[in-house]
């Protein structure tokens, strides 16, 4: 498509006005009649009318470059007579026809609606088509009916478009502030990328409601209704389900509480973990399909959890632990709730997680701040935070219930940080015995134990010094550690347990 001349002379773009002008009325009766006059002989020589500039840019839409000079021709000619006869400024250049060579250009680019003025394309320009499918005989009788139809649907859907437009312009948000104020103010460069994301958002919306019915349809399914069980077998492996239980295989809560009895004895008796916690997950499986919620669940899970921290496996521990939030919140009587808030504080001091930890320490009630095991979880948490070793390792030898267990999990981190500290503070040595009662070692041998595992055996070193005073001085062996020697292994052990946290089995 080429420029118009107007265009090329260095003129604006001239776009088709979404509205006619209206002359304003400054009074309730007859509207002036000097404001509708048109413009003077002068200047209807030396001006072109709005709509005239409308009306060309209009014919030069989709004029292609070999009708360009038939169409110019044309437009000279319809031009020329309307100012000689003075009607430049009385004509409707909107309804106006076009050139035929602009009409015919039309057409053979397939246009039925002239989208440039808005009007439907004249019925002259639609007969050929119809009238050469007719003559092939492959036209269908209601060909014009579908014509029409096709007209109505485009010119329905153009008229659409342009109210949202209108809307869109109309409205006074901050953003039409900052762009163009004219007609397609509402367009521009992001135009798209905000359809985009209106789009994405739409999807995101769908999926999330598309998720929430699956879910539910799921759930209300015959395979999640809750069912009774009728075995009588006191002990069942346990096994993941892959279907929906059957109750025959499934124990009822009469049978479960005789079930959770030989399990504690046999704990008792035998000690044999890989068994008991086969054993209690299938306890606790059988009370999930029957959707018991009671005392008796609460115990089993209590039990099943200390059992797991007793042995150190804390991916098992904290499912328990999970269920167990779950079953307190629903205000089940019964169960130890400060107790396992307690362990839940010292557990996140193991996986290092800064947000959950804030979450439960603003969720604790005072009666809560008065029980014996939430204050020495607050404690250590205290400690941890401030760099006290010498007050966490206190707290370590003196944990209330099964607090311990968890803090065996992060021991040795606070032992090579405290090392670390120490390695800082004392030069060139420190007495061997003193790391031993700092540390929370039960005796030097586990402190030798812990200092070799960690690649610091060849820094304990025995060296004599003098006992006593006159005559009583004698010469003893004391065994020390180089700090200044073990401080780049102390620290880069550090640096590696603080690095990683296994928390596997974490829900």
């Amino acid at each position: 498509m080429t420029t118009p001349p107007w265009r090329a002379a260095g003129g604006t773009a001239v776009q088709r006005p979404g509205f006619h002008p209206v002359a304003v009325r400054k009074t309730l009766g007859k509207a002036s009649t000097q404001a509708s006059q048109p413009p003077t002989q002068a200047a209807r020589r030396t001006q072109f009318p709005d709509a005239l500039k409308a009306y060309v840019a209009r014919t030069f839409e989709h004029c292609p470059s070999e009708n360009k000079s038939e169409v110019e021709v044309a437009l000279k000619k319809i031009i020329t007579e309307a100012f000689e006869n003075q009607t430049v400024w009385s004509i409707d250049w909107a309804t106006h026809p076009l050139p035929t060579a602009a009409r015919r250009a039309s057409v053979d680019s397939s246009d039925m609606m002239d989208i440039s003025s808005g009007d439907e394309a004249s019925p002259i320009s639609q007969q050929p088509s119809v009238n050469k499918l007719n003559k092939l005989g492959k036209a269908p009788n209601n060909t014009n009916n579908n014509v029409n139809n096709n007209k109505r649907k485009l010119g329905s859907r153009i008229t659409s478009e342009r109210n949202e437009s209108d809307r869109e312009v109309s409205r006074p948000d901050k953003r039409s502030k900052k762009l163009n104020t004219s007609d397609y103010s509402y367009e521009g460069p992001d135009a798209f990328k905000r359809l985009d994301r209106k789009y994405k958002r739409h999807q995101t919306t769908k999926n999330v409601f598309s998720q929430y019915h699956s879910m539910h349809s799921a759930l209300d399914s015959p395979a999640f209704a809750p069912i009774v069980g009728r075995s009588t077998t006191l002990e069942k492996r346990y096994l993941r389900l892959t279907s929906a239980p059957d109750p025959a295989t499934v124990r009822p809560q009469h049978v479960l509480e005789k079930t959770l009895e030989l399990l504690k004895t046999k704990w008792k008796a035998e000690n044999n973990y890989s068994y008991i916690c086969d054993q209690f997950k299938s306890l606790r499986q059988d009370l999930t399909v029957q959707h018991l919620k009671n005392d008796f669940t609460v115990n089993v899970y209590e039990i099943h959890a200390r059992i797991a921290l007793e042995k150190g496996d804390l991916g098992e521990y904290n499912q328990c632990q999970s269920q167990l939030a779950n079953l307190y919140s629903e205000r089940i009587p019964g169960g130890h709730p400060h107790e396992f808030k307690a362990y839940r504080i010292l557990y996140l001091l193991y996986t290092c997680n800064r947000s959950d930890m804030n979450d439960i320490l603003a969720s604790l009630t005072p009666a809560e701040k008065q029980d014996r095991a939430i204050l020495h979880a607050l404690a250590v948490r205290g400690a941890v935070a401030s760099g006290n070793f010498h007050r966490f390792f206190r707290l370590y030898l003196d944990a209330p219930n099964m607090g311990g267990y968890l803090m065996d999990s992060f021991i040795d981190r606070q032992r090579l940080a405290a090392l670390s500290a120490i390695c800082k503070s004392y030069r060139p040595d420190v007495p061997f015995r003193h790391i031993t009662e700092e540390l929370g070692f039960e005796n030097d041998a586990e402190c030798e134990a812990f200092l070799v595992k960690h690649n610091a055996g060849q820094f304990i070193k025995t060296k004599q010094t003098t006992k006593g005073e006159g005559d009583e001085q004698q010469m003893v062996d004391k065994v020390t550690l180089e700090t200044q020697k073990a401080m780049t292994t102390f620290e880069a052990a550090k640096a590696a347990a603080f690095k990683k946290v296994d928390i596997k089995g974490q829900i």
